[in-house]
């Protein structure tokens, strides 16, 4: 059902956790799964420097905000905000069509935490 990368980012999630003096925090949920995310980001010089999670939800909800944090550490700010729903999928090597859902949420995380650092950026000038 779940490929092998599904698996091990299940069993072995990458970055997480949260990042206390984060730039920017974004926390979306699905209140039919119950599943419900955390994306917390450090950024300098417009790079994701850090990015962490926190899931409450399936197998498939902690693989996908793993994977979403390997997908965007490193990238600019405008490059972590072109990484797609199905980028996420695509990188775990598929999810069963009941599960994808669970991709869109980790995608809107990174975004919310995204929007979140945008927004705090612009009330400073």
């Amino acid at each position: 059902m779940y490929s092998e990368k599904v698996m091990d980012h299940f069993r072995n999630p990458r970055n997480i956790g949260e990042i206390p003096d984060a730039d920017g925090v974004g926390t979306v949920g699905n209140p039919v799964c119950g599943d419900l995310m955390t994306m917390y980001i450090k950024v300098e010089d417009a790079t994701l420097k850090d990015v962490k999670f926190k899931t409450f939800g399936c197998g498939a909800a902690v693989a996908t905000s793993s994977m979403i944090t390997e997908l965007a550490k490193g990238k600019t700010i405008e490059e972590a905000l072109k990484i797609t729903r199905s980028d996420v999928a695509d990188s775990l090597g598929g999810l069963p069509p009941i599960k994808m859902h669970c991709s869109n949420l980790a995608a809107d995380a990174l975004h919310a935490a995204i929007n979140d650092y945008l927004k705090k950026r612009e009330a400073e000038k």
